[in-house]
């Protein structure tokens, strides 16, 4: 015969099939709570980064003067340009000229020569030794003043067609040159005569009007009238060839009497 149970066993065993199905009930219930795992995409890479932008070109300088580049002239004005330091220097644009003043005598009482190195300018003394560089291609050359020009606004220097083609200028016409003096005959500063000269008109019968109407105006200046290859001229010498009055005529004259240049004579 089985003994019958006590109630106190009976208890503990039904509180322990009690806590069993609450502890299986607790299990599928959290296993249900969990969420599904996230599949990850795998982010694109990131872009290459851009090239550098292309940086122009530095600009080059012009070459240096006399560097490599030969320089033409006379032997001896040569060899006194490379033992000498310049006087004087200035830059600005230079042109050139020949035909129709090749075979006719010159400002400096010579007949000019297109094929022989020279050059024209409005102030320097008569005969001043010059060095004359292209300042694009570094080109230079040796010669001497000769002659008067050029009469042209923005222009400093005229080159005979031998010295234009030298340096460079020949085939473009124009362009940007320094001028050294190496040596002068006279001062460059101070002294010399001068004189204001007019034009150039195409028709004798315009200069010979103005140089009459200035001359009214102008009494103590000795105005003249005369030809050049290029058309006609008036030219204002002041009394004693000064300079500062030479200046202040031409500050005077107005344009519709026609470009005006301060010219030394010497």
């Amino acid at each position: 015969m089985i003994p019958e149970a006590q109630p106190g066993r009976r208890v503990r065993a039904a509180q322990l099939v009690l806590l069993v199905l609450l502890g299986g009930c607790a299990h599928r219930q959290q296993t249900a709570d969990v969420p599904p795992p996230v599949e990850l995409t795998p982010l694109p890479p990131p872009p290459a980064p851009a090239p550098p932008a292309a940086q122009p070109a530095p600009p080059q300088p012009a070459p240096a003067v006399n560097s490599v580049l030969p320089v033409s002239g006379d032997p001896a004005d040569l060899a006194f340009v490379a033992r000498h330091t310049p006087i004087y220097a200035e830059t600005g644009t230079a042109s050139w000229y020949g035909p129709p003043y090749d075979r006719r005598r010159g400002a400096n009482g010579e007949i000019f020569d297109q094929n022989m190195l020279s050059a024209a300018h409005r102030t320097l003394p008569m005969g001043s030794l010059l060095r004359v560089t292209n300042l694009l291609t570094g080109q230079a050359s040796v010669m001497r003043v000769t002659d008067r020009g050029p009469f042209v606004p923005g222009r400093v220097l005229d080159l005979s067609v031998a010295s234009a083609k030298s340096i460079g200028v020949w085939q473009p016409g124009t362009a940007p040159v320094r001028i050294e003096v190496f040596q002068a005959p006279k001062p460059i500063d101070q002294g010399g005569r001068w004189c204001v000269q007019i034009g150039a008109f195409q028709h004798e019968s315009k200069a010979v009007a103005l140089q009459q109407r200035l001359q009214r105006r102008y009494h103590s200046a000795n105005v003249v009238e005369f030809t050049g290859p290029t058309g006609h001229w008036v030219r204002i010498r002041p009394a004693n060839d000064d300079k500062a009055r030479a200046l202040e005529l031409e500050a005077e004259l107005r344009p519709a009497e026609g470009a005006a240049y301060l010219v030394r004579l010497d």
